[in-house]
């Protein structure tokens, strides 16, 4: 299974861009017995960016003179929605750990724990393909078709 950004970056970050490239060209080549099964791009509904930017004020990237700004994804194109609020004090620390992009993210660290748990507590995907699963139905779990029967 492999997780990146999608081809815009989340909202036209360069670095994010390269990773998708990188990523998707790495998926591609693989074959064998190390092909890959699975592969998301991450995947923000409006609701989503929406309190982003509530929280940063404005999310944007500057490339070449040009402002970049997130184009979050429909709500129909989420195929896969994981709760992840159980976790959200675990995520904030691996984020708060980006010290050059901390000038933005700086801004989060009064915000109170409920709005908190409402960024980092749900986690939003577009399953590109599958080769053990697909379908409409939403999974609530990237390795859904991965595990043997005995859940493992």
């Amino acid at each position: 299974m492999v997780l990146t950004f999608g081809p815009d970056g989340a909202y036209g970050h360069p670095d994010h861009i390269a990773i998708s490239q990188f990523t998707l060209a790495g998926a591609v080549s693989a074959a064998g017995e190390h092909r890959v099964s699975k592969l998301y791009f991450m995947a923000w509904t409006r609701s989503k960016w929406d309190a982003y930017q509530s929280a940063l004020k404005k999310l944007s990237a500057t490339v070449d003179g040009v402002e970049r700004q997130v184009t979050p994804w429909p709500d129909w194109a989420v195929t896969t929605v994981v709760e992840t609020a159980a976790w959200w004090p675990t995520v904030w620390r691996a984020v708060s750990c980006h010290q050059t992009q901390m000038a933005i993210y700086g801004r989060l660290e009064h915000l109170p724990e409920e709005q908190h748990r409402w960024l980092w507590g749900v986690q939003e995907f577009y399953r590109v393909f599958s080769l053990v699963n697909g379908g409409r139905t939403r999974e609530r779990d990237l390795f859904e078709g991965l595990r043997g029967r005995d859940g493992k």
